[in-house]
């Protein structure tokens, strides 16, 4: 009985342990999916991001500007309409990718260097902070939410 019930309590443990696996940036699936991201972004083009994000009509992401918006499809027209003030855009990633895993859903942190040109000619220099919280739906990671801001100047 008491070898049975330490069996059992070992398990529990050793499942709970796995749910709750913690990663920093070594997490090679979590790396090319932020590299992908990035680099979809970089192009300034939402139909490269599109494949990486849940079109569900009531999630909700967080950018620099505006506050917010509700679903895929709102989200995809309001980036579209701030990037084409944009010449170009560079988001550099810092090393500080941050992995946390829990069954199908998973979130990521990390900060980034965003470097920009606008039409205007004005050239953009900020620092921003991002976090995305994936769900694995048919076999795919998939942004639900997301959360993209600066800091407010010192």
């Amino acid at each position: 009985m008491r070898l049975t019930l330490a069996a059992a309590m070992l398990t529990c443990l050793m499942t709970t342990v796995a749910l709750g696996q913690k990663t920093q940036g070594n997490d090679p699936e979590f790396k090319r999916l932020i590299d992908r991201y990035y680099a979809a972004w970089n192009s300034l083009n939402p139909n490269n991001a599109a494949p990486l994000y849940a079109k569900d009509a009531d999630l909700v992401f967080y950018d620099i500007a505006p506050l917010k918006y509700r679903g895929w499809a709102e989200y995809e027209q309001g980036v579209r309409n701030v990037l084409s003030g944009f010449e170009s855009l560079k988001l550099t990633l810092n090393n500080d990718l941050k992995v946390t895993r829990r069954g199908n859903i998973a979130w990521t942190t990390l900060t980034v260097h965003l470097s920009a040109k606008q039409e205007s000619g004005a050239q953009m220099e900020i620092d921003c902070r991002h976090t995305a919280i994936w769900e694995r739906r048919g076999g795919k990671w998939l942004i639900v939410h997301e959360h993209f801001s600066t800091p407010l100047p010192g």
